[in-house]
């Protein structure tokens, strides 16, 4: 099989010019950006996956088009290499460098990725591709596939699916099936089987109740639990809300990132009766938070940290009465509530690691356990478990129940990356073995009050951390005034972080009170404003500041 590589030139010109000169990045989110200057990107990812295939011997690759959390206008696009991860972070700068080639020069840095990485052009490689309900994602999906096809790859187009799904379907195809059948159905299979029988016909128990609200942010996730209820026998009543069918855009004012940065339901929320648990997932289904009105109307959130420490102490509680020597972990960032920290360390007696944000950093440290359990404060984690950790659960199951329990629970859940309905039934299996409702779930402990700020800057590049990211060492004398502000505080805590795509930097708070907690803000905000070249307008005042 020979490959011209004037193919490529002559699509990307003809159907796929390259019309925006801005330069963009290949982040932990891929590519992101307003769809109508997508079209170019798409067509070179998808020469790009047919690429990396080839590259890693003709496994299968996945090209996901999403614009996840973000609003509708925006798309996106993401790599998912041979074991659901994401991109190798060498071929990041790969992908970068490729977009951002002009059209004339577009043959020529094709031709260089193959000579640089030894690619032989003549194998076979298979690329599975699939996108989210926005309405662009079809002719963005159409440029990928292009992009394949111009090299003489193999495409196969999955249509609407959630990200955890695409990710799956890599997974299932390179291990030959081990890991289930790479088909939708296949999906829903794997899930409801090992939910039901997890579940082994007892509905509700003590103080649980068989009943859910779901919140799917008018994305995939809605049109894919619609599918999961026609597949479930009844064995989780869900009444789905935000569905997208005609009415409601994407993740506008519903979904996972709304009601956690919000701190309240999407604003189409139905009456409910006090304590109902309730569920929202965002744009493409790989986040997952939990929240209740309790009997006075007040909102309470259940985030990824406390989803984190309920997983991690029932996964303890199972390996305990296993009798299986296993090492467990979890891993967060410095956005974890302290509360959550201290709870998991000293109740639950349970390994914490601290990373940097971003999903890859989690994922690669949760690989050094044989159980990791890692979530984001945003709702996007899962659990790892090691070749180990399976084989040792295996051997225990067959003469301990708890090792079963351990067993159904691996095929539960999406080890490839978060999943928001494959988390959603491994809380709710949690929460009905234990008999809690939310009110049990939520009295674990008791969160801190945090704050989290923006500070526009001249250049987010002056800000540099250690620690993962809780130490700032750049520019110079900024740690130590953070340090003397912070110790004003009872149980204080903040940190600084540039943004990974603006020129902003993050500030995060939290304190004993809400009070104190807004003031740390604001003071620890001016420390940046004064010493990290602040732009733009005086941070607001908080009425409680004692300045």
């Amino acid at each position: 099989m020979s490959i011209n590589l004037r193919t490529v030139y002559a699509f990307a010109r003809e159907m796929y010019p390259k019309t925006s000169k801005e330069t963009i990045q290949y982040g932990t989110a891929g590519f992101r950006g307003k769809a109508e200057f997508l079209d170019s990107v798409m067509f070179r990812m998808g020469v790009l996956a047919t690429l990396r295939s080839r590259f890693r011997g003709g496994s299968v690759i996945g090209v996901m088009i999403t614009a996840s959390h973000n609003p509708e206008p925006d798309n996106g696009v993401k790599l998912v290499d041979p074991k659901g991860e994401m991109l190798e972070a060498s071929w990041e700068a790969i992908a970068t460098d490729l977009v951002n080639v002009s059209d004339q020069e577009l043959e020529q840095q094709v031709a260089k990725i193959i000579k640089e990485n030894n690619i032989d052009v003549t194998t076979s490689s298979q690329v599975f591709v699939g996108m989210d309900n926005r309405y662009h994602s079809p002719r963005l999906l159409k440029a990928v596939a292009d992009g394949v096809i111009a090299l003489k790859g193999n495409v196969k187009e999955y249509g609407i699916v959630t990200t955890p799904m695409l990710h799956y379907f890599v997974v299932a195809a390179n291990t030959k099936e081990a890991y289930g059948k790479p088909t939708e159905e296949g999906y829903y299979e794997k899930l409801i089987k090992s939910f039901e029988l997890l579940r082994n016909g007892r509905l509700e128990n003590g103080n649980y109740r068989n009943n859910i609200i779901y919140d799917g942010a008018n994305g995939v996730g809605a049109r894919k639990m619609l599918q999961f209820i026609k597949r479930m026998k009844g064995s989780l009543n869900v009444t789905v809300i935000n569905q997208g069918v005609g009415v409601g855009k994407i993740n506008e004012d519903c979904g996972a990132d709304y009601v956690k940065v919000q701190q309240r339901p999407p604003k189409s929320m139905p009456e409910v009766e006090p304590f109902t648990r309730c569920v929202s997932v965002d744009g493409d289904a790989d986040r997952v938070v939990y929240f209740f009105s309790d009997d006075k109307g007040e909102f309470h959130l259940l985030d990824g940290d406390r989803i984190a420490t309920l997983v991690a102490g029932f996964l303890m509680e199972l390996v305990t009465q296993a009798e299986i020597d296993l090492r467990l972990g979890l891993v967060q960032t410095a956005y974890a509530n302290g509360a959550s920290t201290d709870y998991i360390v000293d109740e639950l007696k349970f390994p914490v690691s601290c990373v940097p944000t971003g999903v890859k950093h989690l994922h690669h440290k949760a690989l050094e356990y044989d159980i990791g359990v890692y979530f984001e404060a945003n709702g996007h984690g899962t659990i790892v478990f090691s070749d180990n950790a399976k084989a040792t659960i295996a051997k225990a199951a067959e003469t301990k129940d708890s090792a079963k329990t351990l067993l159904l629970l691996i095929d539960l859940i999406n080890e490839t990356v978060g999943d928001a309905i494959s988390d959603m039934l491994l809380v709710e299996t949690i929460l009905n073995h234990k008999g809690w409702d939310v009110q049990d779930w939520i009295s674990s402990y008791n969160d801190l009050p945090n704050r989290q700020l923006k500070v526009k800057v001249q250049d987010r590049n002056v800000i540099e951390t250690t620690d993962a990211e809780r130490v700032c060492v750049k520019p110079e004398g900024l740690q130590a005034e953070i340090n003397k502000v912070v110790a004003n505080y009872k149980r204080g805590r903040s940190f600084v972080r540039p943004s990974g795509t603006e020129d902003v930097v993050r500030v995060y708070a939290e304190a004993a009170t809400k009070e104190d907690t807004d003031t740390l803000a604001y003071e620890v905000g001016l420390l940046v404003q004064k010493l990290a070249g602040g732009v733009g307008p005086e941070l607001t005042k908080p009425n409680s500041a004692h300045l």
